[in-house]
């Protein structure tokens, strides 16, 4: 593989240290940076078309919502509808975008397998950018058609779905096994971060300039496309560094199906030194799609992941137009409240990671987290649209109790709704790429990785969809009905999984206990 020019150039100059422990710190400390400005960047661009469907330039339906109320749109096929005419419409435009990201995902999987990572993952940017700035263009060209956009979010959807697999399976070639649920959680904060970003990004032009909330976005996702491209180095052995590797302990303990998707290994045969790795002699295979869907636990955190996904993608593509049209604040400031969802989808990811780190049952976590977030999105839509909403003067939100209410449980929804997507995109999705009974293939991480989140993916497009069609006249409780529910059927699919951990925690305790008796009979 090429070594990429920027490292090349720092080689040249003599800047790399000379102790290889050193040298690869500094590697490694340059991929948690590279990888989380990426995919911060990948998600920063797709949250512009979230921001500015509440802006009056593209879509005004006014402050009455019924039946005889017709919207005007900068969209030649929207202007003149009814409010659940245009919803729907826009709907299409986050629905074509993330059927084509499913849809591709299933495929990126097998591409990065087989394709340079750093050629993968820069490419991938540099398009997106290139048709995110596009989408904005229409602005400056005046088009007006539907088509035109819905072409451009499907080629968005295609080059975005480069972005997941990529940064996944780059994370795990450099940092392999071990307390991996706190480090991806910490390190996934790049999705709330770019999307925080996105709404701020887009919020400052929404009401001047529609097209800069995309055309800005998209020359920064295409600027770090381009520094990837310069300095990002896939997996050590680019550089002469000692590969992970799986060893045969990990490969018996994987061939039970009921042993822990993420067992932290303990014991001083299976630890391995801070730097000091085995070398991989041997080339990795890749691994067909059947025979992922056979490694114990992908399925079902899949089909979580759908329903989970659902959930987090409709808060994130609808919410700012809820709190516009619920509170009646303007467009850049439910851009700004929206972020409070973000903030908690951090907090959420990184203690789902520290507690599966600290348990060692991923899904369990993640059931608790599914349970809890049922009875909170209830308690936010009473309180938001019922019991204490927020009030707006001129557009600007009233510092109440209500409002600081609002913000608390914003926060705390979506701590609970992120959590378990954070997890099973990060550390689960890596803990089963890398599953021992893959006899050491590092590249089938890529496509686990795109299964489990293209599964999410066909979850993540069916929400927003729904969403549109379903506040079409501005009554959202079914919305929440909908989001409720499908919690409830992503705790379904993770039963299974909860069974097993729970009746392995029961056997440790047995053990104890057994030890323990057996211990006071040979005092006594």
């Amino acid at each position: 593989m090429a070594v990429a020019p920027g490292v090349k150039l720092i080689s040249a100059a003599g800047a790399c240290p000379s102790p290889v422990w050193r040298r690869e710190l500094i590697y490694r400390l340059s991929i948690l940076l590279l990888t989380f400005l990426a995919y911060t960047s990948y998600h920063l661009s797709r949250k512009p078309i979230s921001i500015v469907k509440n802006s009056a330039a593209f879509l005004d339906c006014g402050k009455v919502h019924n039946d005889s109320t017709r919207c005007k749109s900068w969209i030649t096929q929207i202007d003149g509808k009814t409010e659940a005419e245009a919803k729907t419409f826009l709907g299409l435009l986050d629905t074509s975008y993330l059927f084509s990201y499913a849809f591709f995902m299933f495929g990126s999987g097998f591409v990065a397998e087989r394709m340079d990572l750093r050629y993968f993952l820069s490419l991938g940017m540099i398009i997106s950018g290139v048709f995110t700035f596009l989408f904005g263009f229409a602005k400056n060209a005046g088009i007006h058609s539907l088509w035109y956009l819905l072409a451009i979010q499907i080629v968005l959807g295609m080059f975005q779905a480069t972005g997941w697999p990529g940064v996944v399976s780059v994370m795990a070639n450099w940092f392999g096994k071990g307390k991996r649920g706190l480090i991806m959680g910490l390190w996934n904060s790049h999705t709330s971060l770019g999307n925080i970003l996105g709404s701020l990004i887009a919020g400052a032009f929404v009401n001047y300039d529609w097209g800069l909330s995309f055309q800005v976005p998209g020359m920064i996702i295409a600027g770090v496309g381009f520094l990837l491209f310069l300095f990002m180095v896939p997996k050590p052995s680019d550089v002469g560094l000692a590969e992970n590797s799986t060893t045969r302990v990990e490969e018996i303990d994987a061939e039970n199906e009921n042993a822990p998707l993420m067992d932290n290994k303990s014991s001083e045969d299976s630890e391995e030194p801070p730097f000091g790795r085995v070398q991989v002699l041997s080339e990795e295979r890749a691994i067909g799609f059947l025979g992922a869907l056979k490694i114990p636990g992908v399925v079902e955190f899949s089909l979580c992941l759908f329903f989970s996904k659902l959930v987090s993608y409709t808060f994130l593509y609808w919410l700012p137009n809820y709190i516009h049209s619920t509170s009646g604040v303007d467009a850049e400031e439910s851009a700004v409240l929206s972020t409070i969802f973000d903030l908690g989808g951090i907090v959420g990811g990184t203690i789902a990671g520290l507690v599966s780190d600290n348990t060692g049952n991923p899904a369990s976590t993640c059931a608790v987290m599914l349970i809890m977030a049922v009875p909170t999105m209830f308690m936010y839509e009473g309180l938001v649209t019922r019991w204490c909403p927020i009030t707006a003067d001129h557009g600007i939100p009233i510092h109440n109790s209500c409002f600081t209410w609002n913000i608390i449980l914003t926060l705390v929804t979506g701590t609970l709704v992120n959590g378990p997507y954070a997890l099973i995109t990060t550390a689960v999705s890596a803990e089963l790429g890398q599953h021992p009974s893959l006899r050491g293939s590092g590249k089938a991480l890529a496509t686990v990785t795109a299964i489990i989140d293209g599964t999410g993916s066909i979850g993540a497009a069916i929400g927003p969809f729904l969403a549109g069609a379903l506040s079409g006249h501005g009554n959202w409780d079914n919305v929440f009905y909908m989001l409720m529910a499908a919690d409830v059927f992503a705790l379904i699919f993770l039963t299974r999984l909860v069974k097993q951990e729970v009746g392995r925690y029961l056997d440790r305790r047995r053990t104890v206990n057994e030890t323990d008796t057996d211990y006071q009979s040979i005092n006594s």
